[in-house]
């Protein structure tokens, strides 16, 4: 693969780091006015964990009212309000559109590509920056910047510098490693004094301390219809209804994503009691009654399955926490199918995360999203300091970032004198 040539003084040549979904809109939005873009990424082709998230189905962004949509950004509405304002879910389908992928909402207010997949999407995304004459070089590995401010690579050549009169980073989180997110950028970062929240892992799973017998019986068993409750350390109630997945390290899947921000930044303090209703649609009273019913001959099991519609996983989690002589005593059994209890113990690791939070504080980036203290270097993306559950934020804000820090590079190389096509 060729190396970059050293840049020209007119166009001006912007260096985007990261070829993910925020550092392509970046170069998208910069080669559209003139500017000649490098995009640099690590793996040997870009786009790999929108296409690995798009394996399921490619949930793009969300269809729900801006407040509520703003909302899931909890911690960081403010900072990403003004750029997903600008960048909403009706223009990311606009956006689609244009590739040629039309896009329909779900019954959830998810949005999805017409098809489900990510694939198409991503190649009409690249064919178009490919012929906007944005150039792509991957197995590039940025390390950092040489003592003349050059951007330093490894490559399968060795090592390359790359001056630039721009730079957007857009390097992702520190989750799914083998996909090109490893984190390992907040070493250069720190070491020019740019303030970094602790990467964490986000809408991932948690550990809990299953028995021998029940991790073996029921691990990848799915638990649906279940409302999962806990307190956290400022007495803050969170409740979600949903379904999940037991594993054999605990629990995972959508209901416990969309609680993970809360749940992890609760066990900071040590482990959490939490509770699910494993029948939420019928009430104690009721469940207590029917438990109560004579049941003859019938063994316990089939006594629950017959009064209770109780069988499998959730049997297996009643009896995980029920002893013998509690299962002997309905209005027992009734209490702990509506708050069974459960501890938990710490999140799975941070690269089985879907996300992560934490990153590039918004205190250290002015509103382009250019770094205070280094003129010329913007941020975009996942590696920003914010968190957001599945269901089309991450997308969306990984857009929006994108976009606005490549409007950013363009307004600032404008105010120091460089051509650009408006």
């Amino acid at each position: 693969m060729p190396h970059p040539q050293a840049p020209a003084e007119t166009p001006p040549r912007v260096a985007v780091i990261g070829g993910g979904p925020a550092g392509l809109m970046a170069a998208e939005i910069l080669s559209q006015a003139g500017v000649a873009v490098d995009v640099f990424e690590r793996m040997p082709t870009p786009g790999r964990k929108l296409l690995m998230a798009g394996r399921g189905g490619l949930n793009i962004t969300h269809a729900e009212p801006a407040p509520a949509f703003l909302d899931r950004y909890s911690a960081g509405r403010d900072a990403l309000a003004p750029l997903i304002e600008r960048f909403d879910a009706t223009a990311i389908r606009n956006w689609a559109a244009g590739l040629g992928i039309d896009t329909f909402v779900g019954s959830s207010g998810k949005v999805f590509p017409v098809g489900m997949k990510a694939a198409p999407l991503l190649r009409a995304w690249l064919q178009r920056l490919r012929g906007a004459n944005v150039q792509l070089y991957t197995r590039h590995r940025w390390t950092g910047w040489d003592d003349n401010g050059q951007l330093l690579f490894d490559t399968p050549s060795g090592t390359i510098a790359h001056r630039a009169d721009a730079t957007i980073l857009a390097l992702g989180g520190g989750s799914w490693a083998r996909l090109g997110s490893d984190g390992q950028w907040t070493g250069a970062l720190t070491h020019r004094g740019i303030d970094i929240a602790p990467l964490a892992p986000s809408n991932c799973g948690f550990e809990l301390d299953w028995s021998a017998h029940f991790r073996e019986r029921f691990a990848g068993a799915p638990l649906k219809t279940v409302s999962l409750r806990f307190t956290d350390a400022a007495g803050q109630t969170h409740e979600r209804h949903g379904e999940c997945l037991v594993t054999a390290a605990g629990l995972q899947g959508p209901l416990i994503y969309a609680l993970s921000a809360p749940l992890r930044d609760t066990l900071a303090n040590g482990p959490v009691n939490i509770t699910l209703d494993l029948l939420p649609d019928r009430s104690e009273t009721q469940l207590c009654t029917a438990l109560a019913a004579p049941r003859g001959r019938r063994s316990l099991s089939n006594h629950l399955q017959r009064s209770a519609g109780l069988k499998g996983v959730k049997a297996g989690l009643l009896r995980e926490v029920l002893s013998a002589d509690q299962l002997d005593d309905p209005a027992r059994i009734a209490a702990t199918l509506k708050a069974l209890p459960l501890r938990v113990l710490r999140t799975r690791p941070i690269d089985e995360a879907i996300s992560t939070a934490g990153g590039v504080r918004f205190a250290g980036l002015d509103d382009t999203l250019m770094l205070i203290r280094h003129p010329g270097i913007f941020c975009a993306g996942e590696m920003l300091d914010w968190d957001a559950p599945t269901g089309g934020y991450l997308l969306t804000a990984c857009l929006a970032t994108g976009r606005a820090a490549g409007a950013g590079v363009q307004h600032w190389l404008e105010t120091k004198g460089f051509v650009t096509r408006s």
